[in-house]
């Protein structure tokens, strides 16, 4: 049954779906209160940020005599709102529709979803937890004004601050019985792996033994009852963020969970072009590798690092699952009136 025939049969329903409006009207509301500035980013673009997970959306762009441009629907709206940061615009947000392809598994991805960023400039990854704390709670008092607490799944999350903080490295200690400085080194990384019973085969790369242990042992733990902020990712997964000075294995980036649902990553944003465009380039030859498909790296953005951007922070945050959070959903369909599962049927 589609969304639309289940809304005409059980109009009690609308009241669940309605939740995103709250929601999105509450994230506004927060930044414009922070005086943030909104920027329309573009959808169709020319070059999408080179990111090996993801698998973009391609297409082609058709002047009036029909020569075709390649074309991508945009996986973010980070370097757009990069770029005007570097020519001044200052704190800044966009909350907007991106695409990924290949996101039609399980509950918690849709190939067309809403994307919340927000980059404030002259900060750290850590004022940027404190802001998403407020903005959690925002949007908690402007569902229930009477308390902090919510209900995911059955169980009760207090979004109280401060949320639980925990690094990455004590992470793997804590849940997955694992010496971090051991797993950085490969070949200890591929026995403990063996020895936890995962497949390892001789491609499997470092970054696919991270995500087994990740993904099964530590992020089923992170958020219950207190949202969790992990924190100081490996510097192999710095993506657009800084490497620690105090500890290059480590880069300055932080995803957050509330009731084991990852809802944002943050950074603190690199500001180095010849290190960017460095890591474009292995992000290029890692998707050539993968058979996923192949673009352009958007120089324009580097000559826009050249130029300067200024030392900032920021988070994108997948608001359709804050959606299911706050509207006490499984499944990302049900907080959507037209879900890709639906439409591709």
């Amino acid at each position: 049954m589609k969304t639309w025939q289940k809304l005409k049969a059980n109009p009690k329903l609308w009241d669940r779906y309605f939740i995103r409006e709250k929601v999105i009207k509450a994230i506004r509301k927060f930044l414009d209160s922070q005086s943030f500035h909104e920027v329309e980013a573009p959808i169709l673009i020319s070059h999408p940020p080179a990111e090996s997970h993801l698998e973009v959306f391609e297409t082609k762009l058709l002047d009036r005599n029909r020569q075709a441009t390649p074309a991508y629907l945009s996986t973010s709206p980070e370097v757009p709102l990069k770029k005007l940061m570097v020519a001044g615009i200052g704190n800044c947000y966009a909350m907007t529709k991106s695409f990924r392809n290949m996101e039609t598994h399980g509950n918690l991805h849709n190939p067309e979803f809403t994307i919340l960023e927000f980059y404030r400039v002259g900060a750290d990854y850590r004022t940027i937890m404190e802001d998403t704390e407020q903005l959690v709670i925002a949007i908690a008092r402007s569902i229930n004004t009477d308390s902090l607490t919510i209900t995911y799944a059955g169980k009760a999350i207090d979004l109280t601050p401060p949320w639980k903080r925990l690094s990455v490295a004590q992470a793997f200690e804590k849940y997955a019985h694992v010496h971090f400085d051991d797993f950085l080194d490969e070949k200890k990384a591929r026995e403990i792996a063996k020895e936890k019973g995962y497949a390892v085969e001789k491609n499997t790369t470092w970054e696919q033994l991270y995500n087994q242990i990740l993904l099964n042992e530590i992020e089923p733990h992170l958020g219950r009852g207190k949202p969790t902020i992990l924190y100081d990712f490996p510097s192999s997964m710095a993506a657009l963020s800084k490497k620690k000075a105090s500890d290059p294995r480590f880069a300055e980036r932080f995803e957050f969970y509330i009731a084991g649902l990852e809802l944002g990553d943050c950074y603190c944003e690199l500001t180095d072009a010849k290190e960017q465009e460095e890591r474009f380039k292995r992000e290029q030859e890692e998707i050539k590798r993968m058979g996923k498909t192949a673009y352009a790296y958007d120089h324009d953005f580097i000559e826009a690092l050249k130029t300067g951007l200024p030392e900032c922070s920021g988070i994108a945050i997948g608001v359709d699952r804050l959606i299911m959070l706050f509207a006490d959903v499984a499944d990302i369909a049900d907080t959507l009136f037209f879900p890709g599962k639906e439409m591709f049927d």
